[in-house]
């Protein structure tokens, strides 16, 4: 079982030696990089790749461990006691099974993603130590132990919001997704929109990494800002010579693509201004 990359995602070969040693070591693989470049859409196009089922389990601030694994309603269950609903002789119908459960039980291998681990708490990570490990966590309220059937594919994405424990990395392969050069940014341009005309994308892009690169720049536009920036210059049928324009405007077109914030638009519209008075 190797992953060798998709049609539909561009990944270079460290990141499948990465994705192929996690699943050789049966270990989580934790990957990290910029917001949009492809972390999340890395372990979908794994399950597609492999002919796996994908279990997805989103990370919230206020998301706790224990939800992955299973949750007790008593609420519910005191509820049917008192209006004498049978169902509260049972209490296995009270058990909510987390996305854990659901891969650990599966008859088949899964992939199983937990997206952006960093957003929950501190303890977050140290909590599913044991049952990322051993594969099996045990069910207090029925007394019994839910083992994995098959090890799912385990992928941990981080945006590096927190520092993650030492413990837990010590149980992950790792892999950090950089930024993707001019040339690999291309052929993930042509991935998306085959056929576009590829000097509107040679402009656009040699334009896109000059504005990452200026100085003091508080977000830097992603990969996928390139591509919804790249939509709208071919929706609006903007020519390569078009989208340079006047070089005392600093601005881009179509810059609310690619700027999400007014420090970085007020910044340009300052260089703007040096610029206009040197000239």
């Amino acid at each position: 079982m190797r992953f060798e990359g998709t049609a539909a995602y561009v990944a270079d070969k460290d990141l499948m030696v990465a994705v192929n040693a996690a699943i050789a070591l049966e270990r989580p693989l934790l990957v990290k990089g910029e917001p949009g470049t492809g972390k999340t859409e890395l372990a979908k196009q794994i399950a597609s790749s492999l002919g796996l089922e994908l279990i997805e389990w989103n990370v919230k601030s206020t998301t706790r461990a224990q939800q992955g694994l299973y949750e007790y309603d008593a609420v519910s269950r005191l509820r049917d006691s008192q209006l004498g609903d049978e169902r509260f002789n049972d209490i296995s119908n009270y058990i909510r099974h987390g996305k854990l459960w659901e891969a650990f039980t599966t008859d088949k291998k899964v992939v199983l993603l937990i997206d952006e681990i960093d957003k929950a708490d501190i303890e977050f990570p140290n909590d599913l130590l044991q049952e990322l490990d051993k594969m099996e966590f045990h069910v207090y309220e029925t007394g019994e132990t839910i083992r994995a059937k098959h090890r799912p594919i385990v992928i941990i994405t981080s945006n590096n919001e927190k520092e993650l424990p030492d413990a837990f990395l010590r149980r992950c392969f790792f892999h950090y997704i950089r930024f993707p050069d001019i040339e690999t940014l291309h052929r993930i341009v042509e991935v998306h929109y085959p056929g576009i005309k590829q000097k509107l994308v040679s402009a656009a892009l040699t334009q896109f990494y000059e504005v990452r690169e200026v100085a003091g720049l508080k977000k830097k536009p992603s990969t996928s800002e390139a591509l919804d920036w790249i939509r709208l210059l071919v929706a609006d049928d903007v020519s390569p010579e078009d989208l340079r324009g006047d070089a005392k405007n600093a601005l881009p077109r179509l810059h609310g693509a690619l700027l999400k914030n007014e420090q970085d638009v007020h910044l340009f519209e300052r260089l703007a201004f040096l610029a206009r008075r040197q000239g």
